[in-house]
């Protein structure tokens, strides 16, 4: 059960600091509901977080309504996309375009999607916020750091990666993969989205960019409990730039495979086995494993996405953005060492 009480000043700290609301601004808070399909295929407990999800964005609103009594605030929810980057029905991606803050507390993230980039170029300002769960906005939670010392660090890294033309990424645990960002500019999301056309993830904290597409080799392994449900670790082999083998996983390795169909050289399969983002998590409070939209904050982690890169710099469309955490990476760029067994060196 959500403890309102336990989340409102979160809720408020939001809106002043990360989101700089003001007096008179239009506020859209939208989520997104089980479809009929996702009610047959999934169990209780992931429906019971799915639908749980959408009440706490029911109450952000409730709280934003009473709390900024100036401001407009509209509540909507529409039929779940199904994965992380698909886009949302059309009358979504039309609201968001027609309010100063949208507030996204979903289940499938609209980070890597039309709808969010047609919205942030007409100036709305944007908090994705895909899994997220009541207790980030706690008051030792994520949402709780201090921001604008995220932001220098999270700056310094991004101008880092902007100026380097080779990653090269491993961990204890198997990961062992080489890419090339040349050209490519380091990204910051570092949670404080008030200039207009503002986006991130909230909780923030992350450098990140894509790499150039058809570069990565290697091997990236995703480890027990750093995935949502993964009971056994999962390798993925990239071969120029694409996964062409998905190993280990147990249910979850076989639900990628299932998306990623290495048996078919079609689309949309073959833009989701796409390296689509290097990304360096920045946030001291995010702690939590199993659940990426804090995982992928945690700092000293490193993660790397397949799928969407087209709306972080990259040149591949594609229905899917997945991330995938690694813990105690060692990160080279042009190969000095900017990461060491998870502590910055920057």
């Amino acid at each position: 059960m959500i403890e309102k009480e336990k989340i409102t000043q979160g809720i408020v700290d939001m809106l002043n600091v990360n989101m700089g609301l003001k007096s008179g601004e239009k506020v859209l808070v939208i989520t997104d509901v089980p479809t009929v399909e996702e009610w047959l295929k999934y169990d209780s407990g992931r429906l019971t977080e799915f639908v749980e999800r959408s009440i706490l964005a029911k109450i952000v609103s409730e709280v934003v309504k009473d709390s900024f009594p100036n401001c407009s605030v509209e509540f909507f929810s529409y039929l779940s996309a199904g994965m992380h980057g698909s886009e949302p029905e059309e009358k979504a991606g039309e609201k968001m375009k027609a309010v100063d803050v949208v507030v996204a507390i979903t289940t499938y993230s609209l980070t890597h999607t039309e709808a969010r980039e047609n919205a942030t170029k007409v100036g709305t300002r944007i908090a994705s916020m895909p899994m997220f769960m009541p207790e980030m906005f706690y008051s030792e939670g994520p949402m709780a750091a201090d921001y604008y010392k995220i932001e220098e660090e999270t700056k310094r890294i991004a101008e880092r990666i902007t100026k380097s033309q080779e990653a090269t990424v491993t961990s204890p645990g198997g990961t062992d993969i080489r890419f090339s960002i040349a050209g490519r500019k380091g990204g910051v999301d570092a949670g404080i989205f008030t200039k207009r056309g503002a986006w991130g993830n909230l909780p923030s904290g992350e450098a990140y960019c894509a790499p150039v597409e058809g570069t990565g080799e290697g091997k990236l392994v995703v480890e027990v409990n750093w995935y949502p449900g993964l009971e056994e670790s999962m390798t993925l082999i990239f071969k120029k730039g694409n996964v062409v083998e998905l190993t280990g996983g147990g249910e979850v390795g076989a639900e990628f495979r299932r998306l990623l169909k290495f048996d078919k050289n079609e689309e949309p399969y073959v833009s989701r086995r796409n390296l689509a983002e290097l990304g360096v998590g920045t946030n001291p409070n995010a702690r939590r494993p199993d659940n990426v939209l804090e995982a992928e904050k945690i700092k000293g982690t490193v993660h790397l996405a397949i799928g969407d890169s087209s709306h972080i710099g990259g040149k591949v469309s594609a229905d899917l953005h997945q991330d995938f955490i690694i813990h105690q990476p060692t990160v080279m760029l042009d190969r000095k060492t900017m990461m060491k067994d998870g502590k910055l060196l920057i």
